[in-house]
């Protein structure tokens, strides 16, 4: 779950990193965990912030480019869904990675935003509505009404 999280977020290249970087820091924090917490959005709010970490140092640092891909990676990860959702503004792309891929509420994607339930479901719709826009095969298609 925290890898889809964060190669959502972060996309392929970073993600390992952010990945390891997401359980060395939980497993040196866990014994402070209580025992009642909700250990997956715990980690999803550790990966959120690592992946923030990354993304704030890329911006200091230039990343040389190698020559664009095909269709499809060698893991069979469609690259324009991918970039579809890289394409997305940061808090869209984060609410629908947290709540689509790594199946939080949108209370919890509110908490490990920031904000309220109410602005996180809104980022998340207006994801999903952009990447139906862009790529209509790939999004989950809202249940219609039948009369």
């Amino acid at each position: 779950m925290v890898l889809r999280v964060v190669r959502a977020v972060l996309g392929p290249v970073d993600a390992d990193d952010a990945w390891s970087e997401t359980f060395l820091a939980a497993l040196k924090a866990y014994p402070a965990l209580s025992a009642d917490a909700n250990v997956e959005a715990w980690l999803v709010t550790i990966a959120h912030r690592k992946a923030l970490d990354i993304v704030r140092a890329a911006g200091r640092r230039a990343v040389p480019v190698a020559e664009a891909p095909g269709p499809h990676r060698a893991d069979g990860t469609d690259l324009d869904l991918t970039a579809a959702v890289a394409a997305l503004p940061p808090k869209q792309r984060q609410a629908v990675a947290y709540h689509y891929l790594a199946g939080l509420t949108y209370a919890e994607v509110a908490t490990v935003l920031g904000g309220t339930e109410s602005a996180a479901r809104r980022a998340a719709a207006d994801g999903i509505a952009a990447l139906r826009r862009t790529y209509p095969d790939a999004c989950p298609h809202p249940k219609e009404n039948s009369r």
